[in-house]
This record gives C-alpha cells, structure tokens and sequence, in this order.
C-alpha cells in the first residue's frame, strides 16, 4: 500500500512540473503582443463574426463567406468569446489549453509505451518544443492536430494491447480522427489511417485490423464528423456560376491544393531539403538524442511483431513522424506542416532516454548520450557567439524610433512564415539586446549543465537542465516577438481610427485583406479592400449576398472625394492611390500608414 502510494505521489508530482512548464511557457504568452495581421487575425475574426451573426456553420470574415477551413479552432475561439469577452488573450486561449492536451497526452502515451520517466522526458520536449510554441503564437490549427494523432495513437496502442480490443479504444480512436477531420480537413482521418495501417503491415499483423470494431467505430467517425459537413453543404449550395461548398472545400481546397493546382494560386511553398531540415529544427535541443533512439530501433527490428514491447512502441511513433513527413514531401508545403510529427519524434527520444537514465552504466548508452551532450554543448558555445555578435554589431536606436524605419526589407524570404528576421539590421538588433542577453546567458548555461551531469551519470539531472534552458529561450522568443509585433500588426492603427471613426465613415485597405486584417478585428467595423479578389475572401466574394467590398481606383476616387470620413490603411508613405487627391496623414507605426481625406472632426 505504502508502494503504491509513493508511485502515485510520484506521478503527481511530474505532472505538477508539467503544468509549470506549460503555465511559464504559454499562459505567460496570452496577453501579448497584439494580433497580427494575415491568419492570427483573420481567424480570430472569422470567430468574432460568429458570434455576431449568430452562425456556427458558415464561417465568415469581413462579411464574406470563408469556406476553405474546417470550424473547430474557430469554435472554440467563438466559444471563449462568449465566454470571456472578445480579446486577445481570449482568442489564444483554445491553443494554450489545445498545447496542454498535447502535453498530457505525450506523457500518457509515453508513460503507457516506456513508463513514467518516458512519458515526463516527452511531454518536456513536446513543452518546449520551439516549433510548438512558434506556430501557435498565431491561430492556425496544426498544433491540435499534433494533439488529436497523440491521443489516437494513445488508443490505438491501447487497443494493441488488450485482447480483445476495448469499445473505448478502438471508438476513442474513431471519435480523435472525426474531432481531427473537424480541425483539419481529411489529413485528419488520412494520417491516422496510414499510420495504423503502415505499422500493421511491417509488423505483419493486418489481422489485428478485423478486431478494431470497424463498423461501430466508422459510426461513431460519422456521428462527430458528419453533421457539419453536410449543414455546411446544404447552406452553401452552388449559386449560378459559383460552385458550392462541396468542390470548394474538397475539390479545390484538398486536392488541387495537394496537386499544386489551387486557385488561386496565393501561397508559397517551403524547398523540401528546408522542410525536413527544420523538423529537426522544431525539437531542439532534444533532437539532439533521435539519431541514438533510431539507431536503438534498427538495432532490436527483429522484436518489432512481439507485442507490447518497446520496440513496437518505436515503430509506431517512426512510422507516425515518416507518414506525414513523406506526405507532404510531394505536396506544396509549409514549414509549420511538419508540426504534427514533432510529438511522435518526442516520443521515441523520450523513450531513449527513459531507458539511459534506467541504464546509466550500460556503455553503449551512455557513449551516445555523451556524444549528444557534446553536440549540444557545440551548439550551445557557437549559438552564443553568434550571440555575443550580435549583441557587439548592434547599435542604440534613436528615442522614439519606429523599428521599421530601422529594418531592411527582403521580401523574397517573406515564403518563410518567420522571413522578415533577415530584415534586422545592426540598428533594429539595438531593440532586442534583451532577447539576445538572455539567449547568450541561458544557452551555454543549459549546455555545460546538462553536459557536467552526463559525465557524471546523472542523465536525468540533464535533461532537467536543458528543459529549464529551452524554457528560457522560448520566453526570450516571446520578448522579441512583442518588440518585433507592430512591424506584424495595424493593431496600433486600429487604434488611432476607433477614437474618430463614426457611423458612415469607410476603412479602406490599400493592398489584399490580410495586409491589415486587424484592422477589421481592433475596430470591429467592415473594411474595404482596394484590390482585385484574392486570397481567402476569392470565392466567399462571387456569392450573391457577399458584400460589395473591393474597390477600384476609380470607386475609391469618387469614395475620398465624398462627404464621408475615409481612412485608408497603406504600407507606404507615398501610396499611389492617393496621387492627386488630397490626404492628410492620421497615424503611423511599424512601417504602415494611415491617411483620411477630412482634417479634423466631421
């Protein structure tokens, strides 16, 4: 008895330190900075309009349908609208509490494949995941993603190991691939589906296929997946020359998309070598350790069929991370796609170092956690160098500067959803010396920690030194997020028009709506946009009822010239729209502008 309490306090008292990781790490980011422009809030829109057109089928920004994402990050968000008020930390709460579902089922699924010490070494690494925290520092849904394979592979690997097959496995994987198709489109049903079948095949066991309950489990996939497609189809029927919401959202948004062929063709794609390279990239430090866990797999492939083991447990989340990897390798791709295998790859470096801490004479083990340690420690003393350059080439920025008169543009980069940091120059770097303060004190700090340790045999002691490093850099990444944030965002624009907007006036967008989509969030007014359609509001745009929001040079002529207040949003000072017409400027920030046609109050 006394036993068995002891493990349960244990386990009580790693998850208490998970829940720390991910309060330091997340909630800390709720608050700030402001929305920023394009997806984080478009989406958050999309949510906001929801509530205020009382619809949850047929999503909508700036009044025009958006029928090319499934709802259910956008419900969520509606949902903690309501409940909370519109905000942004409201609108990031559903990620935050979506990373800590991830969290938690990292460390069950670990804890169930390697033990408790397998199930806390990947769910820290899951924590501090650089590509985790980056890409749900806007609302895209890719990390609940992550979070529902995590929970199916929980199931499925449940299921392997009962005899029969429970209901509650074998539906629990069922109802995580619905709630993923809900999030995702049909990736969400595909990749678990590969997945199982992928692993059933090398382990010779498609037998094991006739024992999962397939025609109730497909029930219960139905029960959750289906009502909102078909409502969304019903509610937006092809109209004329429009077509509906079937071929919208299947056709050309699944897969045309995936063949390249998407129209309109408003997106870029990451070079493949680029795309596997920062997989690695996303799980740094604890990448470091996937080369000894794969080679640990190869070493023991004969027990792969033996049920239970680990071995079968390292197949499984190899060929979980290999699945979506190749998937999107013969597909248009962004960086942040490979998201949804990060889990698995914390999950077979976990379970490596479960069994180092469990065998820390063992020589083989040991030998290749050193060498880890040394990689590290290498890339830690390099990093901060480059650091330390940094801090030496930057210079003071003048009091009050706007950090984009100090920045270079390289829109060529701008693919990357993080380009515009090869815009800093030695002047911008002036604004971040905190930031870099931070990185050059924790990084060799985590390294020669975690390396002093290991040489001692106390890998566990390690990793906890190198989970406390990542934390702190992934907050030093917030810091520079916020200062970098009015380059991202028109939030302080928004700001500038709310005081002297009234009933009647126009906000106008020179350039595509997710230029200044924040505009339309912050103010909570329609915008106009003085462009040709594109981009997400393209086909919401040809239905009937849509909104009459694009403008030409010559609307938008005759619109200034009325009696009526126009604000219009620019990214330049000197906006040809404006030549030869009268404008006085109103506001400025971060390299973005606006002006209006009336001085003064109307």
């Amino acid at each position: 008895m006394q036993s068995r309490t002891c493990r349960a306090s244990g386990q009580w008292t790693l998850i208490l330190v998970l829940l720390l990781g991910w309060g330091a790490i997340y909630l800390s980011g709720l608050f700030s900075p402001a929305l920023l422009d394009d997806a984080d809030s478009v989406h958050a829109e999309a949510a906001r309009e929801m509530l205020v057109r009382h619809d949850w089928v047929t999503l909508h920004a700036d009044g025009i349908r958006y029928l090319e994402k499934a709802p259910l990050l956008y419900w969520a968000m509606a949902a903690s609208f309501l409940v909370f008020g519109v905000s942004e930390w409201a609108a990031r709460l559903p990620l935050a509490l979506g990373c800590l579902g991830l969290i938690v089922a990292s460390y069950a699924l670990g804890k169930r494949a390697y033990g408790p010490r397998g199930g806390l070494w990947a769910a820290l690494a899951v924590c501090t995941s650089p590509g985790i925290y980056l890409f749900t520092r806007f609302q895209i849904p890719d990390a609940l993603v992550a979070l529902w394979l995590t929970w199916g592979c929980l199931f499925f690997l449940r299921a392997l190991q009962e005899n029969p097959p429970s209901r509650i496995a074998c539906w629990g994987l069922a109802a995580t691939a619905a709630f993923n198709v809900l999030t995702k489109g049909l990736i969400g049903l595909l990749f678990p589906a590969a997945i199982v079948l992928v692993f059933l095949t090398l382990t010779r066991n498609l037998r094991f296929l006739a024992r999962m309950r397939l025609l109730s489990s497909f029930l219960v996939f139905l029960a959750i997946a289906a009502p909102w497609h078909i409502l969304a189809a019903l509610r937006n029927p092809s109209q004329g020359a429009v077509r509906g919401f079937l071929w919208f959202y299947f056709v050309n948004e699944h897969f045309l998309r995936y063949l390249n062929k998407r129209v309109p063709r408003d997106y870029d794609t990451v070079p493949l070598l680029i795309f596997w390279g920062l997989l690695l990239v996303w799980l740094v430090p604890w990448s470091a350790w996937l080369a000894p866990a794969i080679h640990d797999l190869g070493k023991n492939w004969r027990a792969r069929k033996r049920p239970g083991g680990r071995v079968q447990a390292d197949l499984l989340f190899a060929v979980w991370a290999l699945v979506i990897v190749g998937f999107f390798s013969f597909s248009t791709r962004q960086e942040y796609y490979t998201l949804p295998a990060v889990p698995a790859l914390a999950l077979l470096i976990g379970g490596w170092l479960a069994r180092e801490e469990e065998a820390p004479l063992d020589p083989s083990l040991r030998r290749a956690g050193r060498i880890a340690s040394w990689v590290i420690l290498a890339m830690g003393l390099a990093a901060a160098a480059a650091g330390v350059a940094l801090l030496a080439s930057s210079r003071a920025a003048p009091p009050g500067a706007d950090l984009a008169d100090l920045l270079k543009r390289n829109p060529q980069e701008y693919a990357l959803s993080f380009g515009h940091i090869f815009d800093l120059t030695p002047r911008a770097l002036g604004a971040f010396r905190g930031p870099l303060l931070l990185l050059v004190v924790a990084l060799p700090a985590g390294a020669i920690v975690n390396w002093w340790y290991r040489r001692r045999g106390a890998p566990g002691k390690g990793n906890v030194a190198l989970a406390l490093m990542a934390t702190v850099l992934l907050l030093a990444v917030h810091a520079g997020l916020v200062r970098f944030s009015p380059i991202l965002s028109s939030k302080a624009l928004a700001e500038a028009i709310q005081p002297v907007f009234r009933p009647g006036d126009t906000i106008v967008i020179a350039g595509e709506y997710e230029s200044a989509s924040t505009l339309n969030f912050y103010t909570r007014q329609p915008v106009h946009i003085l462009h040709e359609r594109s981009a997400n509001l393209w086909y919401g745009s040809f239905f009937p009822d849509a909104p009459q929001v694009f403008e030409t040079q010559e609307s938008f002529a005759r619109l200034w010239a009325g009696a009526a207040r126009v604000f219009l949003w620019t990214d330049t000072s000197a906006p040809p729209q404006l030549a030869g017409l009268a404008a006085y400027e109103l506001a400025r920030s971060g390299g973005k502008y606006i002006f209006v046609n009336h001085a003064g109050p109307r």
